[in-house]
C-alpha cells in the first residue's frame, strides 16, 4: 500500500508539471486572435484653421536694395592759389547762403604777381608799338625802293611777333586777376558747413581744401538691382524709402539706371532721388528702398507655413480621402506681407492643405477635420488621461 502511494504521488506530480509546461506553451504561442483583440489606428485631428484651401489672388513683386543717402549737392571750397588763412567766419553745422564770404585769406603774393603781370604788359605794348612805327617806315622806303623787300618782311615779321608777346602778357594779366577774385572764400551754394579742412593760421597751397558745405534739399539713394529685375524698372516710378531711425517709410522716384551691370556682378546701378526740403533726413543715413510692382493675374496661393522641404523638393501635406497625402509641388512668387507663396504646378484649388507645420507627419496616416471645440475637449480630456496615469 505504501508503495502503490508512492507512485501515484510521483505520477501526479508530473502530471501537474506536464499541464503547467502545455499552459505555458499556449500563453506564449501564436493562437487565434479575436476581433475585438487588435489595436485600432489612432486618427489624427486637425482644427479647421491648421487647414486651408488654395486661394487665388494676386501677388505684387517687391525689387528691394538698400545703401547710404547721399547728397549730390556737396561742393568742396578749395584756396585758389598760395596763402595764409587769415580767419573763418564759419564752423560745422553752419548755415551758409550762396555769395555769403566764409573768411578771408592772406594774398599778398597774389597781388604783387598781378602787379609784375601788369608791367610786363606795359612793356610788351612798348615793344609792339616800336615795332609797329619800324614796319610803317620801312614800308615806306620799300615803296621807294630804298630797302629790299626782305628787310620789310624783316619789319613785319617783328611786328607781328611783339604784338602776340603783347597779347599773351594780357591773357596773363586776365588770368592773374580772375583768381584773385576767386580767391575770396564765398560760398558757391546755399547749404550747412559739414567740415572744415583747414584752421586760420595755416599756410594754404593751390587747390587745397577748406570747407565741405552740403546741400541737404535733395538726397540720393544708390543701389544694386539684379539683371533679372532691373528690367522691370523705369525712371520716374514710385519707390518707398525706409530710413534709418525713422518709423514711416517716405516716398521716392527712380531716378537713373546704369546702362551696364558693375564689373564682375550681375547687378546694374539704380539712384533714386528723395526729395527733403525740411531736412529731415542726413546723407549717410542708411536706407532700403521698395519698390512693387503690382500684379494683373489671379495666381493660386497658399500659407508660406505649408511649404516644407525634402530632399531639396518643395512640398506640402493634403487631407485626401481621411489620409494624409504628400504632395511635390512648384512654387513661384512670394508675398512676404500677406505671408502667402504662389504655386505653380502640383496643387488643385479644391485641395485641403495643412496650414501649419507639424513633425512626425507619415504618408497614409487617418486624419479628420475637426471643430476647435471638439479639438479643446479631446486635448483636455487627453492630458487629464496622462495625469492620472
Amino acid at each position: 500500500m505504501r508503495k502503490t502511494w508512492k507512485l501515484g504521488g510521483i505520477a501526479a506530480v508530473v502530471l501537474l508539471i506536464g499541464g503547467a509546461g502545455v499552459a505555458v506553451m499556449a500563453s506564449k504561442g501564436d493562437g487565434p486572435k479575436k476581433p475585438g483583440d487588435a489595436k485600432p489606428q489612432a486618427v489624427l485631428e486637425f482644427v479647421s484653421g491648421e487647414v486651408a484651401r488654395p486661394t487665388l489672388a494676386a501677388m505684387p513683386a517687391v525689387i528691394e536694395f538698400s545703401g547710404p543717402l547721399v547728397a549730390p549737392g556737396t561742393v568742396v571750397v578749395r584756396a585758389k592759389s598760395n596763402g595764409t588763412l587769415l580767419n573763418l567766419a564759419v564752423g560745422e553745422g553752419s548755415r551758409v547762403r550762396a555769395g555769403q564770404a566764409l573768411g578771408q585769406v592772406d594774398l599778398e603774393e597774389l597781388r604783387y604777381r598781378i602787379a609784375e603781370r601788369n608791367a610786363s604788359v606795359e612793356a610788351m605794348r612798348a615793344q609792339m608799338e616800336q615795332a609797329e612805327r619800324t614796319y610803317k617806315a620801312n614800308e615806306g622806303l620799300a615803296a621807294r625802293n630804298f630797302i629790299a623787300q626782305t628787310a620789310l618782311d624783316t619789319s613785319r615779321a617783328a611786328y607781328e611777333a611783339a604784338r602776340a608777346n603783347w597779347n599773351a602778357a594780357k591773357a596773363q594779366l586776365d588770368t592773374s586777376q580772375v583768381t584773385m577774385r576767386q580767391a575770396a572764400l564765398v560760398s558757391p551754394i546755399s547749404g550747412i558747413v559739414a567740415k572744415r579742412h583747414a584752421l586760420p593760421g595755416e599756410k594754404l597751397a593751390a587747390e587745397q581744401q577748406i570747407l565741405t558745405i552740403v546741400d541737404l534739399s535733395k538726397l540720393e539713394l544708390a543701389g544694386l538691382v539684379g539683371t533679372h529685375e532691373v528690367s522691370r524698372l523705369q525712371p520716374g516710378m514710385a519707390v518707398q524709402v525706409q530710413v534709418e531711425g525713422v518709423d514711416q517709410p517716405v516716398q521716392a522716384k527712380i531716378a537713373r539706371i546704369a546702362p551696364a551691370a558693375e564689373p564682375g556682378t550681375r547687378s546694374i546701378g539704380v539712384t533714386l532721388v528723395l526729395d527733403n526740403p525740411k531736412e529731415l533726413y542726413r546723407a549717410g543715413q542708411y536706407a532700403v528702398a521698395k519698390v512693387v510692382l503690382q500684379d494683373d493675374i489671379q495666381r493660386l496661393t497658399v500659407p508660406m507655413a505649408a511649404i516644407t522641404r525634402n530632399s531639396g523638393q518643395e512640398q506640402v501635406w493634403m487631407i485626401e480621402d481621411g489620409a494624409l497625402v504628400r504632395r511635390i509641388v512648384t512654387t513661384g512668387r512670394s508675398d512676404a506681407r500677406e505671408g502667402r507663396v504662389e504655386i505653380l504646378n502640383g496643387l488643385k484649388p479644391e485641395a485641403q492643405v495643412l496650414a501649419a507645420r507639424f513633425d512626425n507627419l507619415r504618408e497614409g496616416d487617418k486624419a479628420v477635420i475637426v471643430a476647435a471645440k471638439s479639438a479643446k475637449v479631446a486635448s483636455a480630456a487627453a492630458s487629464a488621461a496622462t495625469t492620472q496615469q
